[in-house]
């Protein structure tokens, strides 16, 4: 008889102990508990990804600190050189000089419109750039 009840029971936890473990698995398993465990990671993810750069930024600052005493790029600048002079003076203003081609028009540099990676419009003259921020 003891037996009988010991089996019974033993029986009855291994039924409840199983049916536990797979209702956790299930709600587990749910959308809902899907999509939070997905949010919980990517937001550590994006908490590591923020420390990295931030440990990036330090290192760069103090490699650009390091390069800059190296070339003397950090000393505070002197007095200029005698050689130059300020554009406005005693003198007045610098004059204007403007070049132009030997045998040509004006010269139009920066004017030039490329249609590498653009896609125009026939007839309109319209540019679009699809790498174009907008």
């Amino acid at each position: 008889m003891f037996r009988r009840t010991f089996w019974f029971t033993a029986g009855v936890g291994a039924g409840v102990w199983a049916t536990t473990k797979v209702n956790r698995k299930l709600k587990q398993l749910t959308p809902e508990s899907l999509a939070a465990q997905a949010a919980d990671k990517a937001i550590d993810a994006g908490h590591r990804l923020k420390e990295i750069a931030v440990d990036i930024r330090a290192q760069m600052a103090h490699r650009e600190a390091e390069l800059g005493e190296a070339l003397g790029l950090n000393e505070r600048p002197g007095p200029p050189p005698a050689s130059r002079r300020p554009a406005i003076g005693r003198g007045g203003p610098a004059p204007v000089v403007r070049l132009r081609a030997a045998d040509g028009p004006p010269n139009t540099a920066g004017t030039h419109r490329t249609t590498e990676n653009t896609t125009e419009e026939p007839g309109t003259g319209t540019s679009y750039n699809r790498n174009e921020d907008h």
